[in-house]
């Protein structure tokens, strides 16, 4: 019995990082793929360089989004690069694990 015990906490352990890192980081992903997935032209969107700028137009492979960040100003930014949908706020940044 007494060999089982660093191998039953060595489980404890791995049990407690998967509830607590690794399992809410999934859940942030697939939320903010999800997210990305259903922006579309009028909707106005931060990227992960702080850029806010409204949807214009998408690219024909669905890759490249055209923000206009005033009158006559567009920028193309790849979709994976927003960060959220924006709405008046700066979103909270993310927690890394380090």
């Amino acid at each position: 019995m007494q060999a089982m015990q660093p191998i039953l906490m060595m489980l404890v352990m791995f049990g407690i990082f998967y509830f607590i890192l690794i399992r809410p980081q999934v859940r942030k992903q697939k939320e903010h793929t999800s997210m990305l997935s259903k922006l579309g032209k009028g909707d106005e969107v931060i990227t992960r360089g702080g850029v806010i700028g409204k949807i214009t137009g998408v690219s024909d492979d669905n890759m490249l989004l055209t923000l206009e960040l005033q009158e006559k100003v567009r920028v193309r930014v790849p979709r994976a690069y927003v960060e959220a949908k924006w709405e008046g706020k700066v979103p909270e940044p993310a927690k890394s694990a380090a």
